[in-house]
Formats: structure tokens, C-alpha cells, sequence
């Protein structure tokens, strides 16, 4: 217990740290004391402008969709009891671009409140339809059966995007930006929108660890000690679609941040769910602030941040898919 406690410590003191590089370092380097004017003082300037208007938000996104993908990653793992499930497998990135393509081209969608709405309202209504598709016809949801749900619904919905996108190209503008993937933002606005939905998820997942415990053992087990599996398994795809919905939706699809970090916390923690997702919660930004922070200065200009964690997170797809492989056999 101490030793989990001394872990936890030292993720919370990375992440002080690492936020704290995020707010110092970019094109221009600004000292930490002129950081701290900036934001308890009353410093004016340049320097204050870009703390205030640029890092402070992209910081504070990192953090939100930081826990938000890794939180989600955590739970689709303990529920779908597949070490290489992440939340892209429920297709709710598909379904938050589905729903911006056709809000831009249909209805005339071209404000910040309005891309997180459309993208919020798709992720919601693809998680519904996987869960009905992942349940119909069963007595008690099949892992396997819901992954193959997400993936195929997910895999159309992506179609469908392209396809709009291709007869209107009005619509790519605004798309490409988004589906890179970055936390570039330029205001509080998209931060203050995701805020109560990423805040209202993580305390579900909090919620959700016990139960998801029980869970592992094995559903007749789970019920003989007291636990309620599908209402479980139901919270738990709420909690998902609320976390995957507002990550997305604000900073677009990032992936593997929500496959690497769950490993990490369970090979430091063990296969604890209450540790997991409270290791998960300060490990994931930690790990998607120094991607945003080592993508500005691998390039002139930036690179966007899912392209770092992809760099980081593909050898690690394969490590553990040889190894899961290697299991079986």
C-alpha cells in the first residue's frame, strides 16, 4: 500500500512538472516567474498575452483529454477484459467526425460551441448504438461481440464521412484541422465547454473500479459477492461515451494514449482497478503534455500531438500484440 501511495505521489509530482514545462516552453522560452505574473499577478505584455491566451488553454486541454483517454482506456480494458482494447474500438471518434461532417455541411455548423456539440451529440448517439448492438438478442453482453460492433460501426461511420466530405469539399477545411488531432487551441472556450462532461466521467470511473473488480472474476462470481454486472457494464459505457465524447470533441482523435497508459499502471500498481484509474488519471497527461511539448521543436513549425503519440504508441501496439499472441499460444 505504501509503495502504491509513494508511486501515486511521484505521478502527481511529474505532472505538476511537466504542465509546468508546458507553460515555459514553445517558440519562445518564457521564465517560470514571468509564468507565475502571468497568471497570479497582474504582468502585462507579450509574454503574459501568450501564457494567457495560447499555453494556459493548450495546457489545461492536455490535462482534460489527457484523463479523459486515458480514464476511458482503463475502463473499455476492465470491461471488454481485452488487453489490447483502447477507446477508438467503440468508434466514437468515427461518430464525433460523422456528426461535424454533417453538421457542417447540412446544417450550417461553423462555430467552437458547435463543433463540440455535434462531436459530443455523434459520440453519445455511436456508443448507444454500439451498446444495442453489442446487447440485442443476448442475455449478457459478450466482450468479444461488443468489440466487433464498435469496429464495424465505427469503420462505416468513417465512411460516410469521407464520402460527404468528398461531395463537399467546403467541408474539408474544416475537418483537416480537426482530424490531425492537437491541442493548439486559442481560448478557454473549448476547455470550459468539455469540463463538466470529462469532470462527470471520471468520477463515474472513480465510481465504477469496485464494481469492475468484482467484474474480473467472472460475472457468477461478481453476483454471488454482491455486484450488479450489467449495471455495471451499463455506467461503465456512459462513463466511455463521456470521456471518448469530450476528448474528442475538443482535441480530436488522439490515439494509444489510452493504450499505453492503463499497461503502464497496471504493471506499476497491479490488476487493482481503483489503483489503475487513479495512476491512469495522472500518468495519461503526462504522457500527452510531453508529446505536445517534444512536437514543438521536432519541427519548424509543430507537430500535431496524435502524431507523436502514434510515433510512441505503435511499437507498443506490436510489443503487446506479439506478446498477447505468444500468450495464447
Amino acid at each position: 500500500m505504501k509503495t502504491r501511495w509513494a508511486i501515486f505521489l511521484v505521478s502527481l509530482a511529474l505532472l505538476g512538472l511537466i504542465a509546468a514545462l508546458s507553460l515555459i516552453l514553445g517558440a519562445k522560452a518564457i521564465p517560470f516567474a514571468t509564468v507565475m505574473d502571468s497568471l497570479f499577478g497582474d504582468a502585462g505584455g507579450p509574454d503574459a498575452t501568450i501564457i494567457l491566451e495560447s499555453r494556459l488553454p493548450r495546457t489545461l486541454l492536455g490535462l482534460l483529454a489527457g484523463v479523459a483517454l486515458g480514464a476511458s482506456g482503463a475502463l473499455i480494458q476492465a470491461l471488454t477484459r481485452n488487453p489490447l482494447a483502447e477507446p477508438g474500438i467503440l468508434g466514437v471518434n468515427a461518430g464525433a467526425g460523422l456528426a461535424m461532417v454533417l453538421g457542417v455541411a447540412f446544417f450550417g455548423v461553423h462555430s467552437q460551441a458547435g463543433y463540440l456539440g455535434m462531436a459530443s451529440l455523434g459520440a453519445l448517439l455511436t456508443t448507444l448504438l454500439v451498446f444495442f448492438a453489442g446487447f440485442y438478442g443476448a442475455t449478457r453482453m459478450d466482450p468479444l461481440r461488443f468489440v466487433l460492433a464498435g469496429v464495424a460501426i465505427g469503420a462505416v461511420m468513417a465512411g460516410v464521412a469521407s464520402a460527404v466530405t468528398l461531395l463537399h469539399p467546403s467541408v474539408f477545411d474544416t475537418m483537416r484541422y480537426w482530424s490531425a488531432g492537437s491541442l493548439n487551441v486559442r481560448s478557454l472556450e473549448p476547455v470550459l465547454w468539455v469540463a463538466p462532461v470529462i469532470v462527470c466521467g471520471i468520477l463515474l470511473a472513480l465510481f465504477l473500479a469496485t464494481p469492475l473488480n468484482a467484474i474480473a472474476m467472472g460475472e457468477d462470481l461478481a453476483v454471488a459477492l454482491g455486484a450488479k454486472p450489467q449495471w455495471a457494464q451499463g455506467l461503465s459505457i456512459l462513463a466511455i461515451t463521456l470521456l471518448c465524447g469530450g476528448a474528442t470533441a475538443a482535441a480530436g482523435p488522439i490515439a494509444f494514449v489510452g493504450l499505453m497508459i492503463p499497461h503502464i499502471a497496471r504493471w506499476l500498481m497491479g490488476a487493482d482497478q481503483r489503483w489503475i484509474i487513479l495512476l491512469t488519471l495522472t500518468l495519461s497527461p503526462c504522457l500527452l503534455l510531453s508529446a505536445d511539448i517534444l512536437g514543438r521543436f521536432l519541427t519548424p513549425g509543430e507537430l500535431r500531438v496524435s502524431i507523436v503519440t502514434a510515433f510512441l504508441g505503435a511499437p507498443m501496439l506490436i510489443w503487446l500484440a506479439r506478446r498477447h499472441q505468444g500468450g495464447a499460444q
